[in-house]
């Protein structure tokens, strides 16, 4: 990159880290202002350029980003860019763009690295997050890489790759560390039983599950945990700041990388910003070469706070509660995914709880929670007990069959995907051009699994 990162080690404590910010703004700016979207946008001389006055810019959004859409937020030649990706939640026509040059992959790779994860060289780590266009999966890999662990790119989005199928891999290749969203063990877990086999059985060698992508409670990660047999870290980030934001120390706090990127706190309601506390997260990202953010909301709702920790990190700690427009208000309260989730995933691991849903209706929180007849009273009083305890609102919970959240039937079935044959010896086997099965041959089929076994064959 030219200039120097800062490690860990090299501030001690959160005034050095406002010096990292203060001696970093000025070229942050300098190199915003090269890009068509920010020259000129500030109407200052970066060298003046501080903490104390950086809330008196303007914010940049992400209809700010989908405007500028392609090149209008890029701050570097074309010819410097390596990687064009968009973050998951893009829509049709509303795309927003993030690039990145080689200094920037290099950065985000040691980024990575820093969680307590820590990949060796006798990792096999399986990746099942989207490979397309959000950039976690590619950072997962380069880092899985960079550790010379071997990788097993088990994409999220792929039909080809079933439950069934990733059981297997799990499995007959040993995986030690997996990569996935929070949700997805969850759904191995119900697939594994439907196999009548429990889940540490697919996974015998596995020590660590990295999980990105949702906000993921202590609640939800201790479930998960109980289930695999493992350590599970969180990782949390977005495409558009450049991908994992933060990570876990060794006594398994999440911490902001805040020496890359100087957070602040927007109260939505006032407009006002804060250093720390509850409301929308606020980045400028302080080392980034193609693309480089100033005061860029991200929309998610988070709480930081600079308490010390154990670690000896002076990084702030940082809670992701959701996306803050998908919260809801419920009795006056604005209520999130991870404090809802909290309470779910209290519940006793004996009542089997593993999928839910909740929707605001008419100002009061209904909540939908799949169980076994035998345990729904139990669930229904305990669940309601825990969400009035947890958010101070009255709950209305449903408990509904296994299988209608989830349908556990489509998790053991094995998709039919087959490359083009232009030669064959029949008509019906040259068809398929575009993939799918031929017209009126079956799109799915039960995964081939023997009832005590392996999903699929040893060799």
């Amino acid at each position: 990159m030219g200039r120097h990162l800062p490690t860990l080690n090299e501030w001690s404590d959160f005034a050095g880290l406002r010096q990292i910010w203060d001696e970093r703004l000025p070229d942050v700016l300098r190199r915003a202002n090269r890009s068509d979207f920010y020259r000129g946008r500030f109407g200052t001389d970066p060298a003046t350029l501080t903490t104390r006055t950086l809330a008196g810019l303007p914010l940049t959004r992400k209809d700010d980003l989908r405007a500028c859409y392609p090149f209008g937020m890029v701050a570097v030649p074309r010819r410097e860019l390596i990687s064009y990706h968009e973050s998951s939640g893009t829509s049709p026509g509303q795309t927003t763009a993030s690039f990145h040059t080689e200094a920037d992959w290099s950065e985000m790779v040691e980024r990575f690295g820093r969680g307590r994860q820590r990949l060796t060289d006798t990792d096999t780590v399986l990746v099942r997050v989207p490979y397309a266009m959000v950039t976690i999966a590619h950072q997962v890999h380069a880092a899985a890489r960079e550790a010379r662990s071997m990788v097993v790119p088990a994409d999220a989005r792929s039909t080809a790759m079933t439950y069934p199928r990733v059981l297997g891999l799990l499995r007959d290749v040993r995986v030690t560390v997996a990569a996935a969203l929070p949700t997805e063990p969850l759904l191995w877990a119900a697939c594994a039983r439907m196999l009548d086999e429990s889940p540490r059985e697919f996974a015998p060698d596995l020590r660590t599950l990295i999980l990105t992508g949702e906000p993921l409670s202590p609640a939800r990660r201790s479930r998960i945990q109980e289930l695999w047999g493992c350590d599970a870290t969180v990782s949390y980030g977005n495409s558009e700041c450049g991908s994992n934001l933060a990570g876990e120390c060794p006594e398994g706090v999440l911490h902001l990388w805040a020496d890359r990127y100087l957070p602040e706190i927007l109260d939505p309601r006032t407009g006002s910003t804060s250093e720390e506390g509850r409301g929308r997260l606020l980045l400028t990202t302080l080392v980034r070469e193609a693309m480089p953010l100033v005061r860029y909301d991200t929309g998610d709702a988070v709480e930081l706070s600079y308490d010390d920790c154990a670690c000896g990190w002076a990084l702030p700690r940082i809670r992701v509660l959701g996306r803050w427009e998908q919260g809801v208000t419920v009795e006056g309260r604005l209520v999130f995914v991870a404090e809802v989730e909290e309470a779910v995933y209290r519940l006793p691991a004996e009542l089997g709880v593993l999928f839910w849903r909740a929707t605001e209706d008419k100002g009061s929180l209904r909540v939908l929670v799949e169980a076994e007849a035998t345990t729904a009273d139990r669930v229904t009083a305990c669940l309601t007990d825990l969400l009035t305890e947890q958010l101070g609102v009255q709950a209305a919970v449903t408990v509904v069959a296994p299988g209608t959240l989830v349908d556990r039937a489509e998790l053991v079935r094995e998709s039919h995907i087959a490359k083009p044959r232009y030669l064959s010896t029949s008509a019906a086997g040259a068809a398929g051009l575009l993939y799918p099965p031929p017209a009126g041959g079956a799109a799915t089929t039960a995964a081939r699994v023997p009832r005590h076994g392996a999903p699929f064959p040893r060799r």
